[in-house]
């Protein structure tokens, strides 16, 4: 997959989303928090047999799961992230713009980031389930993985939260299998960016986002939605 330019929005005869389609790219919630969801409005710049990749704009309203006092879960460690009440936020996107590849098959995503600067930071590799579409709804669903990989643009891999995968199996949240699993996969990640194969070769760190897209509404069925008039306002 290498960069494209946007078009109009649509469903395609085969089912994939044409770019400037918008979508809600959601990280499902599970266990009791299973009506916990992470869900981000995106915007499609390429979808096809290879994969999809999309834009989460800065400024974007989403929903997020926080703990009942406001604050980031993994404030609350590394165990109690997994087990502690969660409540739902509607909040905007504050960082700099990230575009994500999901390749088709693959139990990850890719993350390109930019500093505010407009120059290139890096690649995040996001551990995850292969994800589920639904073409007509417009939304991407799959299970965060916890486990993370940070690739500076010199190539050089960082492994991170592999103390948040402990405090997950801890938490009865995966299972030392499950977690075994998730860390080959993370391997496996590591042999595709050591033979930087796609999408890391594709070029996506020199795309931008068109001028014209306008920024996603919040997600729907959101129960406050109307909040989001008072964060864009």
């Amino acid at each position: 997959m290498t960069a494209g330019a946007a078009a109009s929005p649509e469903v395609g005869a085969e089912g994939f989303w044409q770019p400037g389609t918008g979508i809600e790219w959601v990280y499902e919630g599970t266990g009791r928090h299973r009506d916990k969801p992470n869900v981000r409005p995106m915007t499609v710049i390429r979808d096809d047999a290879d994969g999809l990749v999309a834009w989460l704009a800065p400024g974007t309203p989403l929903i997020r799961p926080v703990l009942t006092d406001g604050r980031e879960m993994r404030h609350a460690g590394p165990v109690a992230m997994f087990t502690e009440e969660r409540v739902l936020k509607l909040d905007i996107w504050h960082g700099t713009g990230i575009l994500k590849v999901s390749p088709t098959g693959k139990p990850w995503s890719v993350w390109h980031f930019w500093h505010e600067d407009g120059s290139f930071s890096g690649w995040y590799v996001n551990l995850e389930a292969e994800h589920v579409r639904d073409a007509e709804a417009r939304r991407t669903s799959t299970v965060d993985h916890v486990l993370d990989l940070w690739i500076r643009p010199d190539r050089t891999i960082e492994w991170k939260d592999e103390d948040e995968l402990e405090g997950a199996v801890a938490a009865g949240r995966f299972t030392p299998a499950e977690s075994d699993r998730i860390i080959a996969d993370a391997r496996s990640a590591v042999r595709e960016i050591e033979a930087w194969t796609s999408p890391f070769a594709d070029g996506w760190r020199d795309w931008s986002a068109p001028p014209d897209w306008r920024l996603p509404t919040a997600p729907v069925g959101f129960q406050v939605a109307h909040v989001a008039e008072e964060l864009l306002s």
